[in-house]
């Protein structure tokens, strides 16, 4: 029970873990495209950490010190992408970063989380285009369609989680928590049936097994359940494809 509240504490409470996530979801449209580079995989934790970091003490007395690690981040940032990269993927980083602010930022009079149902589309945009265009020299659309609708399947869950809570209007809350199921299985399916049509077989085959594993974590999907279910279980579906892909590979 200590282990799992020192994991709690240290790992998901931290927003490493929900950043490790999605860079590993990053990570297997990159072996898949024949694109990995670590220098690229390091950029994409760093963005992702100090986004998860700024959302989650904006209203906190750490904030300022988060803006600090965040402008050291930056830099660290722009120094991986001109070091190993381009001017374009800078450029592609930046636009990606503004969309990251625009979703959670107080200074702003309204931004994306306060509009209603527009949260859970908004990340999977934020999330496909890390995966079909930052990563990459053109855009992906394949690869953008299959990320957008599978992390917007994967958001759906939290915000059954949280529909006691938020004060704008969600899909569990407008619709109920069974219907808001059947809209993450639809995104689900149409996600692995993309994945099926564009992406290499073992690829296609990983994700579908992944696809499998989600579905479950949705089915049991409640808001009585415990805060771990979600922030550990199903935030672990974005790492499934490129776990099941290293199983594969090497078992």
């Amino acid at each position: 029970m200590n282990f799992l509240k020192i994991l709690k504490k240290y790992i998901i409470d931290s927003q490493f873990y929900v950043s490790l996530m999605g860079t590993l979801f990053a990570v297997f449209f990159m072996k898949e495209q024949n694109t990995f580079r670590f220098p690229t995989v390091l950029l994409i934790f760093i963005t992702y950490f100090s986004g998860y970091l700024y959302t989650k003490y904006q209203y906190t007395r750490h904030f300022y010190k988060i803006l600090v690690l965040n402008a050291i981040a930056g830099i660290i940032c722009a120094f991986l992408i001109i070091h190993n990269h381009n001017e374009i993927r800078l450029l592609k980083w930046f636009i990606i970063v503004v969309l990251g602010l625009l979703y959670n930022s107080f200074f702003l009079e309204v931004y994306i989380r306060k509009i209603p149902l527009l949260k859970v589309f908004y990340v999977g945009l934020v999330w496909a285009l890390v995966n079909c265009w930052l990563t990459l020299p053109e855009f992906n659309i394949p690869i953008f369609l299959t990320s957008f609708f599978f992390i917007t399947a994967l958001v759906l869950p939290f915000d059954i989680r949280d529909m006691n809570k938020d004060t704008v209007k969600t899909f569990p809350i407008l619709i109920g928590v069974q219907n808001t199921r059947y809209i993450a299985y639809v995104l689900v399916f149409i996600s692995c049936l993309i994945g099926a049509f564009y992406l290499k077989t073992d690829y296609a085959l990983s994700f579908f097994l992944s696809g499998i594993i989600t579905y479950i974590l949705i089915y049991f999907s409640d808001n009585k359940r415990d805060d771990s279910y979600f922030s550990f279980g199903v935030e672990t579906c974005s790492a499934l494809p490129f776990l099941f892909l290293l199983i594969m590979e090497y078992f």
